[in-house]
């Protein structure tokens, strides 16, 4: 009963039909490509939509920052555009202006005969909630320069 056809069948049946009851190898050996296919694909897709944020770990921490917000925006949003905006910025090198400035306002400091570090000065918000507008503070008055730059 096993080697039965139907009368009107073909005589010759290709090598993937298997016969009732045994195990269908074409459809396991399909499944493994299949499974192994979704998680290579899947690998590679994460790896490249990780590449701008793999870019600009080497950089500063505030512009890995924002690569990161983008990378996760273009992953939830779908918007291609933020992947493209955070790979350009990975791209960049952003160069450092605070070392400059720190020096400008170190410089600055010692020209007015402060300390270094004693120009910033933390104004309290809760005073400025209290005036009112004919009470507003006047300009404040300029003190007199003690010696000229000039001979300096």
């Amino acid at each position: 009963m096993a080697d039965s056809h139907h009368p009107l069948a073909s005589h010759h049946l290709p090598s993937f039909i298997t016969a009732p009851g045994e195990t269908d190898v074409l459809m396991i050996v399909m499944a493994v490509i299949l499974a192994v296919s979704v998680l290579g694909f899947g690998i590679l897709f994460f790896r490249l939509h990780t590449l701008p944020e793999r870019m600009a770990h080497r950089s500063h921490k505030l512009q890995f920052e924002i690569v990161a917000v983008l990378g996760l925006l273009a992953l939830f949003t779908h918007i291609h555009l933020f992947w493209v905006a955070g790979l350009l910025l990975a791209l960049i090198d952003i160069p450092d202006f605070g070392g400059s400035l720190n020096r400008i306002a170190g410089s600055t400091e010692k020209l007015a005969g402060l300390g270094p570090g004693k120009g910033a000065v933390e104004l309290p918000n809760d005073n400025l909630a209290h005036i009112e507008p004919d009470e507003a503070p006047s300009a404040p008055k300029i003190a007199p320069a003690r010696k000229s730059l000039a001979h300096a």
